[in-house]
Protein backbone atom coordinates (compact mmCIF):
# COMPACT_ATOMS: atom_id res chain seq x y z
CA UNK A 1 0.00 0.00 0.00
CA UNK A 2 2.82 2.41 1.07
CA UNK A 3 3.91 1.74 -2.47
CA UNK A 4 0.84 2.73 -4.47
CA UNK A 5 1.09 5.89 -2.07
CA UNK A 6 4.28 6.90 -3.28
CA UNK A 7 3.73 6.70 -6.68
CA UNK A 8 0.15 8.24 -6.35
CA UNK A 9 2.52 11.19 -4.85
CA UNK A 10 5.49 11.56 -7.62
CA UNK A 11 2.09 11.44 -10.69
CA UNK A 12 0.87 14.43 -8.53
CA UNK A 13 4.00 16.17 -8.24
CA UNK A 14 4.44 15.66 -11.73
CA UNK A 15 0.89 17.03 -12.80
CA UNK A 16 1.37 19.91 -10.43
CA UNK A 17 4.87 20.74 -12.54
CA UNK A 18 3.03 20.95 -15.77
CA UNK A 19 0.65 23.09 -14.03
CA UNK A 20 1.24 27.01 -15.49
CA UNK A 21 2.68 29.39 -13.25
CA UNK A 22 -0.97 30.76 -13.09
CA UNK A 23 -2.12 27.57 -11.77
CA UNK A 24 0.84 27.08 -9.30
CA UNK A 25 0.33 30.11 -7.86
CA UNK A 26 -2.67 30.01 -6.30
CA UNK A 27 -4.31 28.63 -3.65
CA UNK A 28 -4.40 24.63 -3.00
CA UNK A 29 -6.41 24.00 0.02
CA UNK A 30 -9.72 24.95 -0.71
CA UNK A 31 -11.33 27.67 2.19
CA UNK A 32 -7.84 27.80 4.06
CA UNK A 33 -7.13 29.85 6.14
CA UNK A 34 -3.55 30.67 7.73
CA UNK A 35 -4.42 29.23 10.63
CA UNK A 36 -5.12 25.91 8.69
CA UNK A 37 -1.68 25.90 7.22
CA UNK A 38 -0.06 26.83 10.76
CA UNK A 39 3.35 25.17 11.25
CA UNK A 40 4.27 23.34 14.11
CA UNK A 41 3.56 21.47 17.10
CA UNK A 42 0.23 22.53 17.01
CA UNK A 43 0.09 21.72 13.58
CA UNK A 44 1.15 18.26 13.79
CA UNK A 45 -0.80 17.86 16.95
CA UNK A 46 -4.29 18.98 14.79
CA UNK A 47 -3.29 17.19 11.51
CA UNK A 48 -3.11 13.79 13.65
CA UNK A 49 -6.27 14.95 15.06
CA UNK A 50 -8.14 15.16 11.20
CA UNK A 51 -6.18 11.79 10.25
CA UNK A 52 -7.93 10.08 13.13
CA UNK A 53 -11.18 11.88 12.16
CA UNK A 54 -11.17 11.30 8.22
CA UNK A 55 -10.39 7.57 9.14
CA UNK A 56 -12.54 6.72 11.77
CA UNK A 57 -15.68 8.70 9.75
CA UNK A 58 -14.70 7.14 6.85
CA UNK A 59 -15.23 3.40 8.24
CA UNK A 60 -19.02 4.47 9.33
CA UNK A 61 -19.66 5.14 5.98
CA UNK A 62 -21.73 2.47 5.48
CA UNK A 63 -22.05 0.16 8.29
CA UNK A 64 -25.85 1.61 9.11
CA UNK A 65 -26.41 0.21 5.73
CA UNK A 66 -24.72 -3.38 5.45
CA UNK A 67 -25.07 -4.07 9.36
CA UNK A 68 -28.77 -4.28 8.57
CA UNK A 69 -28.33 -6.26 5.14
CA UNK A 70 -26.85 -8.92 6.82
CA UNK A 71 -30.03 -8.93 9.16
CA UNK A 72 -33.25 -7.69 7.02
CA UNK A 73 -34.84 -10.94 7.33
CA UNK A 74 -35.02 -10.74 11.46
CA UNK A 75 -35.79 -6.99 11.45
CA UNK A 76 -38.93 -8.20 8.77
CA UNK A 77 -39.75 -10.92 11.27
CA UNK A 78 -39.28 -8.40 14.55
CA UNK A 79 -41.16 -5.48 13.01
CA UNK A 80 -44.08 -7.92 11.11
CA UNK A 81 -42.76 -5.71 7.54
CA UNK A 82 -43.71 -6.49 4.52
CA UNK A 83 -41.49 -6.76 1.31
CA UNK A 84 -42.74 -3.71 -0.12
CA UNK A 85 -41.85 -1.90 3.63
CA UNK A 86 -38.66 -3.38 3.57
CA UNK A 87 -37.99 -2.45 -0.18
CA UNK A 88 -38.54 1.16 0.52
CA UNK A 89 -36.14 0.51 3.50
CA UNK A 90 -33.42 -0.23 0.76
CA UNK A 91 -34.49 2.68 -0.65
CA UNK A 92 -33.93 5.07 2.27
CA UNK A 93 -30.18 5.57 2.14
CA UNK A 94 -29.78 7.29 -1.40
CA UNK A 95 -33.39 9.49 -0.74
CA UNK A 96 -30.81 10.60 2.49
CA UNK A 97 -28.19 10.93 0.37
CA UNK A 98 -29.98 13.11 -2.75
CA UNK A 99 -31.56 15.30 0.21
CA UNK A 100 -29.54 15.99 3.05
CA UNK A 101 -26.04 16.00 0.69
CA UNK A 102 -27.37 19.03 -0.83
CA UNK A 103 -27.08 20.65 2.21
CA UNK A 104 -23.61 19.52 3.21
CA UNK A 105 -21.84 22.96 1.38
CA UNK A 106 -23.81 25.66 2.92
CA UNK A 107 -23.63 23.67 6.48
CA UNK A 108 -19.73 23.98 6.21
CA UNK A 109 -20.01 27.44 4.84
CA UNK A 110 -21.85 28.53 8.27
CA UNK A 111 -20.51 26.44 10.97
CA UNK A 112 -17.24 24.69 9.19
CA UNK A 113 -16.42 21.45 8.06
CA UNK A 114 -15.35 20.10 11.05
CA UNK A 115 -18.11 21.12 13.32
CA UNK A 116 -20.43 19.07 10.39
CA UNK A 117 -18.85 16.35 10.37
CA UNK A 118 -18.56 15.61 14.17
CA UNK A 119 -22.41 16.41 14.21
CA UNK A 120 -23.28 14.07 11.64
CA UNK A 121 -21.20 11.58 13.58
CA UNK A 122 -23.08 12.23 16.37
CA UNK A 123 -25.93 11.51 14.44
CA UNK A 124 -24.97 8.07 12.95
CA UNK A 125 -24.08 7.46 17.01
CA UNK A 126 -27.92 8.19 18.04
CA UNK A 127 -29.47 7.24 14.65
CA UNK A 128 -27.52 3.54 15.16
CA UNK A 129 -28.11 3.28 18.83
CA UNK A 130 -31.57 4.04 19.09
CA UNK A 131 -33.37 2.59 15.90
CA UNK A 132 -33.58 -1.38 17.20
CA UNK A 133 -35.52 0.22 20.04
CA UNK A 134 -37.82 2.55 18.62
CA UNK A 135 -40.61 0.45 18.33
CA UNK A 136 -42.31 -0.50 15.46
CA UNK A 137 -41.41 0.64 11.83
CA UNK A 138 -42.03 4.11 11.58
CA UNK A 139 -38.98 4.71 14.12
CA UNK A 140 -37.62 2.47 12.67
CA UNK A 141 -37.41 3.75 9.34
CA UNK A 142 -36.81 7.29 11.52
CA UNK A 143 -33.89 6.53 13.66
CA UNK A 144 -31.97 4.94 10.42
CA UNK A 145 -32.97 8.18 8.81
CA UNK A 146 -31.33 10.43 11.32
CA UNK A 147 -27.95 7.77 11.17
CA UNK A 148 -28.39 8.48 6.80
CA UNK A 149 -28.62 11.85 7.56
CA UNK A 150 -25.19 12.02 8.98
CA UNK A 151 -23.64 9.47 6.93
CA UNK A 152 -24.64 12.23 3.56
CA UNK A 153 -23.46 15.00 4.88
CA UNK A 154 -19.72 13.62 6.30
CA UNK A 155 -19.61 11.43 2.93
CA UNK A 156 -19.94 15.19 0.64
CA UNK A 157 -17.35 17.29 3.18
CA UNK A 158 -14.56 14.07 3.36
CA UNK A 159 -12.83 15.28 0.36
CA UNK A 160 -13.19 18.91 1.09
CA UNK A 161 -11.36 18.27 4.33
CA UNK A 162 -8.75 15.79 2.68
CA UNK A 163 -7.93 18.97 0.42
CA UNK A 164 -7.99 21.35 2.71
CA UNK A 165 -5.73 19.86 5.18
CA UNK A 166 -4.00 17.95 2.74
CA UNK A 167 -3.19 19.71 -0.71
CA UNK A 168 0.18 18.18 -1.45
CA UNK A 169 -1.07 14.22 -0.26
CA UNK A 170 -4.74 14.63 -1.91
CA UNK A 171 -4.20 10.99 -3.89
CA UNK A 172 -2.61 9.11 -1.37
CA UNK A 173 -5.07 10.49 1.70
CA UNK A 174 -8.18 9.60 -0.91
CA UNK A 175 -7.03 6.47 -1.94
CA UNK A 176 -6.31 5.48 2.53
CA UNK A 177 -10.05 6.77 2.89
CA UNK A 178 -11.30 5.12 0.26
CA UNK A 179 -9.47 1.80 1.53
CA UNK A 180 -11.08 2.38 5.02
CA UNK A 181 -14.65 2.94 3.99
CA UNK A 182 -14.76 -0.07 1.94
CA UNK A 183 -13.56 -2.34 4.75
CA UNK A 184 -16.36 -0.27 6.97
CA UNK A 185 -18.53 -1.57 4.27
CA UNK A 186 -17.37 -4.95 4.16
CA UNK A 187 -16.60 -5.54 7.80
CA UNK A 188 -20.41 -5.05 9.09
CA UNK A 189 -21.78 -7.37 6.67
CA UNK A 190 -19.38 -10.04 7.68
CA UNK A 191 -19.52 -9.62 11.31
CA UNK A 192 -22.90 -8.39 12.50
CA UNK A 193 -23.91 -12.30 12.34
CA UNK A 194 -21.61 -13.78 14.20
CA UNK A 195 -21.99 -10.97 16.84
CA UNK A 196 -25.67 -11.30 16.99
CA UNK A 197 -25.14 -14.61 18.10
CA UNK A 198 -22.61 -13.94 20.27
CA UNK A 199 -24.79 -11.64 22.12
CA UNK A 200 -27.97 -14.08 22.50
CA UNK A 201 -29.50 -14.38 18.78
CA UNK A 202 -31.12 -11.49 19.48
CA UNK A 203 -31.25 -8.70 16.45
CA UNK A 204 -31.38 -5.50 18.18
CA UNK A 205 -28.03 -5.62 20.14
CA UNK A 206 -26.90 -7.12 16.84
CA UNK A 207 -27.25 -3.55 15.19
CA UNK A 208 -26.96 -1.37 17.79
CA UNK A 209 -23.37 -2.22 18.79
CA UNK A 210 -22.43 -0.65 15.65
CA UNK A 211 -23.09 2.57 17.32
CA UNK A 212 -19.91 2.36 19.10
CA UNK A 213 -17.87 2.67 16.24
CA UNK A 214 -19.94 5.79 15.67
CA UNK A 215 -19.56 7.13 18.93
CA UNK A 216 -15.42 6.66 18.64
CA UNK A 217 -15.62 9.00 15.42
CA UNK A 218 -17.13 11.88 17.29
CA UNK A 219 -13.76 12.27 19.09
CA UNK A 220 -11.87 13.32 17.13
CA UNK A 221 -13.60 16.11 15.73
CA UNK A 222 -14.84 17.95 19.03
CA UNK A 223 -11.18 19.78 19.50
CA UNK A 224 -11.06 20.48 15.50
CA UNK A 225 -14.87 22.27 16.15
CA UNK A 226 -13.00 25.23 17.13
CA UNK A 227 -10.39 25.55 14.44
CA UNK A 228 -13.04 25.38 12.12
CA UNK A 229 -14.72 28.81 14.03
CA UNK A 230 -11.38 30.12 13.61
CA UNK A 231 -11.50 29.71 9.97
CA UNK A 232 -15.01 30.66 9.14
CA UNK A 233 -14.06 34.59 11.11
CA UNK A 234 -10.40 34.23 8.94
CA UNK A 235 -12.96 33.74 6.07
CA UNK A 236 -14.96 36.31 7.06
CA UNK A 237 -12.79 38.63 7.51
CA UNK A 238 -11.05 38.13 4.12
CA UNK A 239 -14.25 38.58 2.42
CA UNK A 240 -14.31 42.11 3.24
CA UNK A 241 -10.56 42.28 1.65
CA UNK A 242 -10.78 44.21 -1.85
CA UNK A 243 -12.04 42.16 -5.14
CA UNK A 244 -8.09 41.94 -6.42
CA UNK A 245 -7.51 39.38 -3.31
CA UNK A 246 -7.93 36.07 -3.28
CA UNK A 247 -11.13 34.61 -1.77
CA UNK A 248 -11.10 32.13 0.45
CA UNK A 249 -13.61 29.42 0.73
CA UNK A 250 -13.32 29.90 -3.06
CA UNK A 251 -12.76 26.37 -5.40
CA UNK A 252 -8.75 26.79 -6.71
CA UNK A 253 -8.42 28.61 -9.81
CA UNK A 254 -11.82 29.95 -9.71
CA UNK A 255 -12.16 34.15 -9.72
CA UNK A 256 -13.77 35.75 -7.09
CA UNK A 257 -17.80 35.24 -6.87
CA UNK A 258 -19.24 37.41 -9.56
CA UNK A 259 -17.00 37.44 -12.26
CA UNK A 260 -17.41 34.37 -14.00
CA UNK A 261 -21.10 33.31 -15.30
CA UNK A 262 -22.08 30.08 -13.94
CA UNK A 263 -21.99 26.81 -15.76
CA UNK A 264 -25.20 25.94 -17.14
CA UNK A 265 -24.37 22.37 -16.41
CA UNK A 266 -27.87 20.89 -17.91
CA UNK A 267 -27.01 21.95 -21.44
CA UNK A 268 -23.95 19.05 -21.81
CA UNK A 269 -24.88 15.84 -22.62
CA UNK A 270 -22.61 14.55 -20.82
CA UNK A 271 -23.46 15.40 -17.51
CA UNK A 272 -27.10 14.09 -18.04
CA UNK A 273 -24.99 10.82 -19.53
CA UNK A 274 -22.83 10.58 -16.37
CA UNK A 275 -25.23 11.57 -13.95
CA UNK A 276 -27.86 8.66 -15.33
CA UNK A 277 -24.49 6.19 -14.57
CA UNK A 278 -23.77 7.46 -11.40
CA UNK A 279 -27.95 7.09 -10.57
CA UNK A 280 -27.73 3.23 -12.10
CA UNK A 281 -24.50 2.26 -10.64
CA UNK A 282 -25.98 3.07 -7.32
CA UNK A 283 -29.29 1.51 -7.71
CA UNK A 284 -27.60 -1.51 -8.36
CA UNK A 285 -25.10 -0.88 -5.46
CA UNK A 286 -27.79 -0.53 -2.70
CA UNK A 287 -30.08 -3.59 -4.26
CA UNK A 288 -27.16 -5.71 -3.68
CA UNK A 289 -26.40 -3.89 -0.52
CA UNK A 290 -30.19 -4.76 0.32
CA UNK A 291 -31.12 -7.99 -0.62
CA UNK A 292 -28.16 -9.81 -1.83
CA UNK A 293 -27.97 -11.62 1.32
CA UNK A 294 -31.39 -12.55 1.34
CA UNK A 295 -31.47 -13.83 -2.32
CA UNK A 296 -28.52 -16.37 -1.06
CA UNK A 297 -30.68 -17.33 2.35
CA UNK A 298 -33.70 -17.79 0.39
CA UNK A 299 -31.54 -20.14 -1.42
CA UNK A 300 -30.41 -22.11 1.38
CA UNK A 301 -27.39 -20.48 1.99
CA UNK A 302 -26.72 -20.06 5.82
CA UNK A 303 -27.35 -16.07 7.41
CA UNK A 304 -23.61 -16.26 8.56
CA UNK A 305 -22.46 -17.47 4.83
CA UNK A 306 -24.35 -15.13 3.51
CA UNK A 307 -23.19 -12.31 5.08
CA UNK A 308 -19.87 -13.20 4.65
CA UNK A 309 -20.68 -13.26 0.85
CA UNK A 310 -21.92 -9.74 0.82
CA UNK A 311 -18.75 -8.89 2.25
CA UNK A 312 -16.63 -10.64 -0.83
CA UNK A 313 -18.51 -8.86 -3.01
CA UNK A 314 -17.83 -5.15 -0.97
CA UNK A 315 -13.92 -5.79 -0.08
CA UNK A 316 -13.83 -5.81 -3.69
CA UNK A 317 -13.64 -2.27 -4.06
CA UNK A 318 -10.49 -1.98 -1.57
CA UNK A 319 -7.83 -2.89 -4.61
CA UNK A 320 -9.89 -1.93 -7.03
CA UNK A 321 -10.53 1.47 -6.17
CA UNK A 322 -6.64 1.76 -6.77
CA UNK A 323 -6.42 0.04 -9.87
CA UNK A 324 -9.37 1.27 -11.93
CA UNK A 325 -9.45 5.17 -11.70
CA UNK A 326 -5.15 4.83 -12.21
CA UNK A 327 -6.50 2.91 -16.03
CA UNK A 328 -9.29 5.28 -16.26
CA UNK A 329 -7.09 7.98 -16.17
CA UNK A 330 -4.69 6.92 -18.63
CA UNK A 331 -7.07 6.39 -21.30
CA UNK A 332 -9.13 8.74 -23.62
CA UNK A 333 -12.47 6.47 -23.81
CA UNK A 334 -13.29 5.17 -20.63
CA UNK A 335 -16.37 2.90 -22.22
CA UNK A 336 -13.96 -0.10 -22.37
CA UNK A 337 -14.08 -0.62 -18.74
CA UNK A 338 -17.69 0.12 -18.45
CA UNK A 339 -18.64 -2.71 -20.65
CA UNK A 340 -15.91 -5.27 -18.89
CA UNK A 341 -17.62 -4.02 -15.37
CA UNK A 342 -21.43 -4.58 -17.19
CA UNK A 343 -20.31 -8.10 -18.59
CA UNK A 344 -19.26 -8.82 -15.09
CA UNK A 345 -22.79 -7.44 -14.15
CA UNK A 346 -24.62 -9.92 -16.43
CA UNK A 347 -22.49 -12.96 -15.64
CA UNK A 348 -22.55 -11.99 -11.59
CA UNK A 349 -26.37 -11.84 -12.15
CA UNK A 350 -27.04 -14.88 -14.36
CA UNK A 351 -25.67 -16.91 -11.52
CA UNK A 352 -27.90 -15.98 -9.12
CA UNK A 353 -30.64 -16.71 -11.36
CA UNK A 354 -29.75 -20.05 -12.33
CA UNK A 355 -27.51 -21.56 -9.65
CA UNK A 356 -27.69 -19.20 -6.66
CA UNK A 357 -25.92 -21.59 -3.98
CA UNK A 358 -23.71 -23.57 -6.21
CA UNK A 359 -21.71 -20.94 -7.35
CA UNK A 360 -22.41 -18.47 -4.72
CA UNK A 361 -18.90 -17.12 -4.18
CA UNK A 362 -18.28 -16.91 -7.78
CA UNK A 363 -21.08 -14.65 -8.15
CA UNK A 364 -20.27 -12.46 -5.26
CA UNK A 365 -16.89 -11.75 -6.64
CA UNK A 366 -18.34 -11.24 -10.00
CA UNK A 367 -20.85 -8.39 -8.64
CA UNK A 368 -17.98 -6.91 -6.31
CA UNK A 369 -16.23 -6.27 -9.43
CA UNK A 370 -19.24 -4.66 -11.51
CA UNK A 371 -19.86 -2.34 -8.15
CA UNK A 372 -16.81 -1.44 -8.75
CA UNK A 373 -18.50 1.54 -11.35
CA UNK A 374 -18.55 3.98 -8.17
CA UNK A 375 -14.76 4.87 -8.43
CA UNK A 376 -14.86 4.74 -12.51
CA UNK A 377 -17.65 7.58 -11.92
CA UNK A 378 -15.78 9.86 -9.90
CA UNK A 379 -12.64 9.23 -11.80
CA UNK A 380 -15.22 10.42 -14.76
CA UNK A 381 -16.41 13.04 -12.60
CA UNK A 382 -12.73 15.13 -12.41
CA UNK A 383 -11.87 14.22 -16.17
CA UNK A 384 -14.77 15.76 -17.66
CA UNK A 385 -14.72 19.14 -16.84
CA UNK A 386 -12.03 21.54 -17.14
CA UNK A 387 -11.88 23.41 -14.23
CA UNK A 388 -12.27 23.31 -10.53
CA UNK A 389 -15.23 25.15 -10.17
CA UNK A 390 -16.55 23.07 -13.31
CA UNK A 391 -15.90 19.28 -11.40
CA UNK A 392 -17.57 21.11 -8.42
CA UNK A 393 -20.51 21.89 -10.53
CA UNK A 394 -20.17 18.59 -12.41
CA UNK A 395 -19.99 16.50 -9.26
CA UNK A 396 -22.79 17.97 -7.40
CA UNK A 397 -25.22 17.64 -10.72
CA UNK A 398 -24.51 13.97 -11.06
CA UNK A 399 -24.67 12.65 -7.90
CA UNK A 400 -27.87 14.36 -6.75
CA UNK A 401 -29.33 13.78 -10.08
CA UNK A 402 -27.98 9.91 -9.52
CA UNK A 403 -28.99 9.42 -6.07
CA UNK A 404 -32.62 10.73 -7.16
CA UNK A 405 -32.49 8.09 -9.89
CA UNK A 406 -31.54 5.46 -7.73
CA UNK A 407 -34.25 5.22 -5.07
CA UNK A 408 -36.86 3.52 -7.09
CA UNK A 409 -34.59 0.28 -7.59
CA UNK A 410 -34.45 -0.93 -4.01
CA UNK A 411 -38.00 -0.05 -3.49
CA UNK A 412 -39.63 -2.07 -6.98
CA UNK A 413 -37.13 -5.06 -5.87
CA UNK A 414 -39.11 -5.92 -2.82
CA UNK A 415 -42.55 -5.21 -4.76
CA UNK A 416 -41.41 -7.97 -7.44
CA UNK A 417 -40.14 -10.14 -4.77
CA UNK A 418 -43.22 -10.51 -2.50
CA UNK A 419 -46.08 -10.22 -5.47
CA UNK A 420 -43.98 -13.15 -7.64
CA UNK A 421 -42.92 -14.78 -4.46
CA UNK A 422 -39.67 -15.45 -5.55
CA UNK A 423 -36.16 -13.73 -7.50
CA UNK A 424 -36.62 -14.62 -10.53
CA UNK A 425 -38.13 -11.08 -11.58
CA UNK A 426 -36.20 -8.66 -9.27
CA UNK A 427 -32.75 -10.67 -10.46
CA UNK A 428 -34.35 -10.02 -14.55
CA UNK A 429 -34.89 -6.31 -13.44
CA UNK A 430 -31.12 -6.23 -12.28
CA UNK A 431 -29.52 -7.43 -15.25
CA UNK A 432 -32.04 -5.68 -17.70
CA UNK A 433 -30.62 -2.32 -15.48
CA UNK A 434 -27.12 -3.08 -16.69
CA UNK A 435 -27.99 -1.99 -20.45
CA UNK A 436 -28.84 1.08 -19.81
CA UNK A 437 -25.71 1.37 -17.55
CA UNK A 438 -23.67 0.29 -19.99
CA UNK A 439 -24.85 2.64 -22.73
CA UNK A 440 -25.02 6.43 -20.84
CA UNK A 441 -21.24 4.83 -19.14
CA UNK A 442 -20.09 4.42 -22.86
CA UNK A 443 -21.46 8.23 -23.59
CA UNK A 444 -19.98 9.63 -20.19
CA UNK A 445 -16.62 7.88 -20.90
CA UNK A 446 -16.25 9.95 -24.17
CA UNK A 447 -13.24 12.71 -24.07
CA UNK A 448 -15.09 15.56 -23.83
CA UNK A 449 -15.81 18.62 -21.03
CA UNK A 450 -18.94 19.92 -19.94
CA UNK A 451 -17.65 23.18 -20.24
CA UNK A 452 -17.25 22.90 -24.29
CA UNK A 453 -20.96 21.08 -24.83
CA UNK A 454 -22.60 23.73 -22.30
CA UNK A 455 -20.97 26.57 -24.47
CA UNK A 456 -21.72 25.35 -27.78
CA UNK A 457 -25.48 25.02 -27.10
Amino acid sequence: MMGLMASEETRAVDTRTAMSPTERDTPTPTGASEATLEKGPARAWATRLVIAGILLSAANLRPAITSLGALLEEVRDGLGMSGSVAGLLTSVPPLCFAVFGVTAPRLARRFGPAAVVCVGMAAIFTGLLIRPYAGGTAGFLAASALALMGIAVSNVLMPVIVKRWFPDRVGSMTGLYSMVLALGTSLPAAVTVPLTHAMGGNWKPGLAVWAVLAAAAVLPWIPLVRQGRQEAAAAARSASAPASASVPGSAPGSAAAGELPPLRITRSRTAWALAVFFGLQATAAYITMGWMPQIFRDAGVSAGTAGLLLAVTMVMGVPLAFVIPRIAARLPHQGPIVLVLGVCGFAGYAGLYFAPAAGAWAWALLLGIANCAFPLALTMVGMRARSGPGVAQLSAFAQSTGYLISIPGPLLVGVLYQHSGGWGLPIALMAGLMVPQMVVGVLAGRDRTVEEEAAAR
